[in-house]
């Protein structure tokens, strides 16, 4: 049913890139690609974001920062994104996806996964372990 899910958050050079790549490696038949409201287009993954996934074994090798529009989003079947804003921001500029959007962190306590851009080590590594956990959870329930 989802077989293609869209990951956003704000520049997509901290969180969405990493949750894509963690939904590719737990739903690696699924097409998973990730977007900014505000992308840094064409700019590889933040370094402090860089530094983190490779602690943990994930590479953001080779991402390039894209800009979220509607068109794109009419490619995807869902799409999550990490803050209430970008619920807002999507769903005025593109109405007709409102539907299909989701908070990436829907199946956790806490619903929005804060951005660590430009913050400390240990944000980065907190918002790792939430984004790890929220996307055990979507494919948890994306297998079923």
């Amino acid at each position: 049913m989802f077989d293609s899910i869209l990951i956003v958050c704000t520049g997509n050079i901290c969180r969405s890139p990493i949750g894509e790549r963690i939904l590719r490696e737990l739903l690696p038949s699924r097409k998973i690609d990730s977007a900014g409201t505000g992308a840094l287009v064409g700019q590889a993954a933040d370094s402090s974001a860089i530094e983190v996934a490779s602690k943990h074994g994930l590479s953001l090798e080779n991402h390039k920062g894209q800009q979220f529009s509607s068109s794109l989003g009419r490619k995807y079947d869902l799409i999550l994104v990490m803050e209430k804003s970008h619920l807002e921001i999507i769903g005025r500029a593109a109405p007709e996806l409102r539907g299909k959007t989701m908070l990436f962190a829907h199946w956790l306590a806490q619903k929005e996964i804060p951005d660590p851009y430009r913050k400390s080590e240990e944000a980065f590594e907190s918002v790792y372990r939430m984004i790890e956990q929220a996307g055990a959870c979507w494919a948890e329930k994306l297998r079923k």
